[in-house]
């Protein structure tokens, strides 16, 4: 048990967590850079601890100041969030060794569920399906190279295995272009992860990006809140997501969510996570596990019923999770638009002074953020300002609602991809619902419509 927690983040997941906190009855210390003094959370914190100058990599990814501001401050435990330490194995074996609460899995399992292989090694030994290819990593010999290849039969495509974020990947169309691209692939995942194995899979050419959400505890429970449809993303990187996944057979759902939480099961799995796969012709195919909560998990919040980050929290404290699987249940649909400050054709970073900032209400109508006019978006971390969020009855009357909802949000000051998220919601196809993960990017081409 613990009565404070130290929230080792920022922006709107910063608050998020932190009345979570404050409706448990939990004290709540933040820590900020200079650039977010005078951010939401810090005000509304029991406790704020300036750790560092604005950029990151000496505030927000330095761990022995954050350790530093938990002894300081009394926190009994540290939440993550998202992004920055969150999957930093040896952030949370370190907040563990000086006596604290890691709210999270354990340091063993982001290890393993970091690593993709080890990862896909342990989700086929739980019956968890994954893509074809196999859970080991690519040998340096070419002939054994070419032979692996061959035999999974190509498109294949070259992942790190200590990667994430859409980083680390390149697709090999034809045996000729093989070795050279997994030189380049090596080096790449180097630099950026400092882990140059490499492993290959099939490259599936249409699919979906679909998620199963998981809770579990340290009493042997473990359960699936349904799941999300990711397939809207633009380099990788995720636009907006949706709760259920349209058009996917409940029996198949079923049977892939109960895997899922025996993955959890066999691997002592604890606390808030998402296995990620990708959906093509009716079959699920594994491709990775966040061990921490999603930037998306306010659509399953919405279509669930559950507070997630209150019940990651509860978990961390060595309570029982409060629901069972049979009380579970999928209500109505939700999407979820992320606004980002950058430029709508650029896509580039948009920082500066919001100085107008009007939210959409209504019934089913939720907004995440930490900003409001006045508000400083600082060029250092990542752009998103914002995350408007509705639920509707049925997925035809949540997108009227998020319709109506984006032609009232008015952003000023800064740049953001509202008319992005306004065109994608009269997009044909993704009213019609099950759409693959080039979609979006197809909208791009297209132009403004």
């Amino acid at each position: 048990m613990f009565n404070s927690v130290l929230i080792a983040n920022r922006g709107e997941i910063a608050l998020r967590i932190q009345r979570a906190c404050r409706m448990l009855g939990l004290r709540t210390i933040a820590i900020y850079s200079e650039a977010d003094r005078e951010a939401a959370h810090v005000r509304h914190a029991d406790v704020a601890v300036c750790i560092g100058p604005a950029p990151a990599i000496r505030s927000y990814l330095d761990g022995a100041a954050i350790l530093l501001a938990a002894a300081a401050t009394g926190a009994e435990a540290v939440h993550p969030g998202y992004g920055f330490l969150s999957e930093n194995a040896a952030f949370a074996e370190r907040v563990t060794q000086a006596g604290l609460t890691f709210i999270g899995p354990s340091a063993a399992c982001i290890r393993t569920m970091g690593d993709k292989v080890a990862a896909k090694r342990a989700m086929r030994a739980a019956g968890v399906p994954c893509v074809p290819g196999p859970d080991a990593s690519l040998p340096d010999a070419p002939e054994a190279i070419r032979h692996i290849a061959a035999e999974i039969g190509y498109p294949v495509i070259l992942k790190a295995a200590g990667g994430g974020g859409g980083r680390g990947m390149r697709i090999v169309e034809q045996e000729s272009g093989l070795l050279d691209a997994l030189a380049l692939t090596r080096e790449e995942a180097r630099r950026a992860f400092g882990n140059p194995e490499i492993y290959v899979e099939k490259f599936l050419g249409r699919p979906r990006h679909v998620e199963i959400q998981i809770l579990a505890d340290g009493h042997g429970n473990a359960l699936w809140l349904g799941s999300r449809d990711c397939s809207l993303q633009r380099r990788h990187q995720k636009v907006l997501e949706e709760a259920p996944a349209p058009g996917l057979p409940e029996a198949l759902l079923v049977e892939v969510g109960e895997r899922c939480t025996e993955a959890c099961r066999q691997i002592g799995y604890q606390g808030v996570g998402t296995f990620e796969f990708l959906v093509e012709a009716g079959a699920f195919f594994f491709i990775e596990m966040n061990t921490r909560v999603q930037v998306e998990h306010p659509v399953t919040e919405m279509t669930a019923g559950i507070d997630i980050v209150a019940e990651g929290i509860r978990v961390a404290r060595g309570e029982p999770l409060s629901i069972t699987q049979s009380e579970i249940a999928c209500r109505g649909h939700a999407f979820e638009c992320r606004i980002n400050a950058e430029h709508p054709d650029s896509f580039a970073p948009s920082p500066g002074r919001i100085t107008r900032f009007d939210v959409p209400g209504g019934p089913g109508v939720r907004v995440d953020t930490h900003a409001g006019a006045g508000t400083v978006v600082p060029p250092y971390y990542d752009s998103l300002v914002a995350k408007l969020i509705v639920h509707g009855a049925t997925r035809q009357e949540a997108l009227a609602r998020l319709t109506v909802a984006l032609s009232e949000m008015r952003v000023e000051g800064v740049s953001t991809n509202l008319p992005l998220h306004r065109r994608i919601v009269t997009d044909p196809g993704f009213m019609e619902g099950g759409v693959d993960i080039h979609h979006l990017e197809a909208i791009l081409r297209r132009g403004t419509a």
